[in-house]
This record gives C-alpha cells, sequence and structure tokens, in this order.
C-alpha cells in the first residue's frame, strides 16, 4: 500500500497525540490525587497542574490541526470553541470562532493549520478572528506589530515552492497540501499589523 506522504503525515500526527492524551490525564489524575491528599506545597502542584492543562490544550489543538481527517467526518462547534478556549487560556492571543455551527473536519484542519502560521506571527500577542462564511472561510490576525517570514508566507500562497523550515513552522508546509486535497487555495494579505488568509 502507497500512501500520499501529508497522509502518512497526518496518520503519524493522530498516532503521536493518541499515545500521548492517556499518560497526560494519568498526570493530570495524579495532581488532583495529591491536591486531595495534602501531599506536596501547593505552590509545586499548581504549576504541575498548568503544565499538565497546556499540554492537554495542545494536543488538543494538534489533534486536528495535524491529525487525520477523512471527507465523511465534521466536527462540532462546541467542541471547536472548547479546543480554542483551552488553547488560548493565559495566553497572549485572543481567538475568536465565528464558524457557526458543525464545519467539515478536513477544512477545520486546515484553518487550524492557518492559525497556527498566524499563531507564529504573533509573538507578543493579539487577536485572530475565524470566520466562515458559506463554503468560505477567513482568518484575519490583528497584533500592534505582526513578525512576518516573508518566504514562508509566499510559500503559503504558493504551493510547490521550494522552502527550508524548521520543526516551528512545518505547517506553513502543510496547509498548502491540505489545501490541495480540499481543492482550494490559499490567498493571503500582509501588512505590518494585518494578516488575512481565506480559503
Amino acid at each position: 500500500m502507497t500512501l500520499p506522504s501529508s497522509d502518512i503525515a497526518a496518520l503519524l500526527g493522530s498516532r503521536i497525540c493518541h499515545d500521548l492524551i492517556s499518560p497526560i490525564g494519568a498526570i493530570s489524575n495524579g495532581v488532583e490525587l495529591l491536591a486531595m491528599s495534602g501531599a506536596g506545597s501547593m505552590p509545586e502542584i499548581e504549576l504541575i497542574a498548568q503544565s499538565v492543562e497546556h499540554a492537554n490544550a495542545r494536543i488538543g489543538f494538534f489533534r486536528i490541526a495535524f491529525g487525520a481527517a477523512s471527507e465523511e467526518q465534521t466536527l462540532g462547534e462546541p467542541e471547536v470553541r472548547q479546543v480554542l478556549a483551552d488553547l488560548s487560556r493565559g495566553k497572549r492571543i485572543e481567538i475568536v470562532w465565528n464558524a457557526n455551527g458543525n464545519a467539515p473536519r478536513p477544512e477545520v484542519k486546515l484553518a487550524f493549520l492557518v492559525l497556527n502560521c498566524l499563531e507564529s506571527a504573533m509573538p507578543r500577542g493579539g487577536r485572530v478572528d475565524v470566520t466562515r462564511d458559506g463554503g468560505q472561510w477567513y482568518l484575519q490576525a490583528t497584533a500592534e506589530r505582526l513578525r512576518i517570514e516573508g518566504p514562508l508566507w509566499e510559500a503559503l500562497a504558493r504551493p510547490g515552492t521550494a522552502l527550508g523550515v524548521s520543526a516551528a513552522e512545518v505547517q506553513f508546509l502543510l496547509a498548502p497540501s491540505v489545501a490541495r486535497d480540499l481543492d482550494r487555495s490559499l490567498t493571503v494579505e500582509l501588512s505590518e499589523t494585518s494578516a488575512t488568509v481565506w480559503f
């Protein structure tokens, strides 16, 4: 059996997230038991609890952004909102999800990959508005100042562009691939304080 590399990457993402959820859940349960028993100092337990909460939030986000997504699958609005609320808690980036109702999982996957791209351009925080109008998705990031790496954003809008990326930038390679699988193209509009992507 031969699979496209994008499918292999998605299956790998799903496997990693699946395998990490159980041990992180066990740590969370252990922290709760320690807190109830009074063992350990409260600041230490609180620090561990916050770290577990953050890890759970990232895995929830990565499971959708990097995991497998078949055409017949949908994601409910409450689940997506919860994942984004968990991800945004305690961070300087506010994500406003205006895509009402259930949505095809592959489209949400692409939106999450684009969110990941926008997040990388906002080291000092800001706001991202996600809107779905009919079948069209719009994601707009606004901040006092964005950090735009030109070649990454050019590759996002032009699939097949030769690009060397770090592990932290892999979403810039995956998003155009997922868009192509959906028969979509990514359009990018950039300024010093705003970045808009639609598909």
